[in-house]
């Protein structure tokens, strides 16, 4: 399916929170250092998992409100409240203010904002795709979001420093600019718009009653077995900014790259790391859609265990050697396990979930990456308590269970389709 066959509402997505993104990687991950620097390091890291925490409960908010009171609407009210935290956070870095505080707050409400805005935004996507198209649709989005995480920071590495303000009065204009253009150029896509909230209850029951929702859902035993299996996964992938960043700058010192006539290219781990970073990100860049394409061809559930195991061989690889070389092999085999399923496991949350439901199926399936992320620090003092291979053996292990999750997920999930499709004969 062409860009210029879709959906009005998707090209304007597509567009607009492609710029979006590119200005908040331009600052975003910059962002670490500016909090240790302000708070100290152990204040820094207990605020950031606050900020954490307070993204958790919108996403799960917003995946509610979506299926409630509409995608166009939460991604109209979300994107907008991005844009005015943006220029309060503008606001605590400007010439005449310096309030690192200020800063903190405003950068929890963009993440508390953009959390609420993905699954109505997801949801949208499956309200107007056919079923066939939507791992294509999804790998595009995914594409963007990939180009926006190399160019961002080549341009943050340039204006960060000296035009922190600026960067983000550009941010909150753009995210403004978003919001009228979804206000006046898109239409809603929820099969099901408010209904079902009680106009007379208060605001805690509505919430109660949205939590035992969410309880619903994950008594579904196909998606459940689907989100510890991301969980699980998630451990892999999540060592990209935690582990491997240590690992690299412990054990590569001044290592020559290449070297023409009197030229030499040497790096320490740092700048290999940054090496192998920029790598995932334009190999997902380049070639999202064509892996996704290539993949659709196969049976879902050989994709999905293909991917884990494909991470699992990656851990391993990057354990067995120091050398860059090595590692940016071992980086491109862990990027082919992203690729493979990047797009239909996307696809597939809005397969299994109803109409109805599907703003919430989106929010809750986030928890793979929302756990998984939370646990997946215990990587770091485990290299010092088992040691750096063991600790990437642990990693592998943990992707091959994954795999059989996603196998056992299938096998539910085959039976109760022909069990439909029996009752649908009789």
């Amino acid at each position: 399916m062409k860009i210029r066959n879709w959906d009005l509402n998707l090209k304007i997505r597509l567009f607009g929170e492609g710029a979006m993104n590119i200005t908040y990687w331009m600052f975003f991950p910059f962002l670490t250092i500016y909090f240790a620097d302000a708070f100290g390091k152990g204040k820094a890291g207990l605020l950031l998992i606050i900020s954490q925490v307070l993204s958790v409960f919108a996403n799960l908010i917003g995946g509610y409100c979506a299926d409630r009171f509409g995608r166009k609407t939460m991604m109209i009210l979300s994107s907008f409240g991005q844009g005015v935290c943006f220029f309060l956070f503008a606001m605590g870095n400007s010439p005449w203010l310096t309030s690192p505080m200020l800063a903190f707050i405003s950068f929890a409400l963009v993440g508390f904002f953009g959390s609420i805005y993905w699954p109505a935004s997801q949801a949208m996507v499956a309200d107007v795709v056919d079923e066939k198209e939507r791992s294509n649709v999804f790998a595009v989005f995914y594409t963007a979001i990939n180009i926006a995480v190399v160019v961002g920071p080549l341009f943050g590495a340039i204006f960060y420093e000296n035009y922190l303000f600026e960067l983000l009065i550009v941010s909150g204009i753009i995210c403004i600019l978003l919001s009228v253009t979804l206000s006046k150029w898109t239409r809603e896509t929820a099969p099901m718009v408010i209904g079902e909230i009680t106009k007379n209850a208060s605001w805690y029951t509505n919430v109660i009653k949205q939590f035992k929702d969410y309880g619903i859902i994950l008594q579904d035993k196909v998606f459940l077995l689907f989100i510890l299996g991301g969980i699980l996964a998630c451990q892999t992938s999540a060592q990209l900014d935690l582990l491997l960043p240590v690992y690299m700058k412990e054990f590569i010192h001044g290592q020559k790259i290449f070297s023409i006539k009197d030229w030499t290219l040497s790096m320490d781990g740092p700048q290999a790391y940054g090496l192998v970073l920029a790598e995932n990100g334009l190999l997902v860049a380049l070639f999202t859609v064509i892996v996704t394409k290539w993949m659709t061809k196969y049976k879902e559930k050989n994709v999905f265990i293909l991917s884990s195991v494909t991470y699992g061989i990656s851990m391993i690889l990057f354990a067995q050697t120091h050398w860059i070389w090595g590692l940016i092999f071992a980086m491109a085999v862990y990027t082919f396990g992203e690729l493979s399923s990047a797009g239909l496991q996307q696809s597939f949350i809005s397969k299994i979930s109803p109409e109805h439901m599907r703003g919430q199926y989106f929010a809750a399936a986030s928890l793979r990456w929302t756990i998984g992320r939370t646990i997946a620090p215990i990587s770091i003092p485990m290299t010092t308590w088992i040691g750096y291979n063991w600790t990437f053996v642990v990693l592998c292990v943990l992707a091959m269970i994954s795999a059989l999750f996603y196998a056992i997920m299938f096998t539910i999930h085959e039976k109760q389709k022909t069990r439909h499709i029996g009752h649908e004969a009789i």
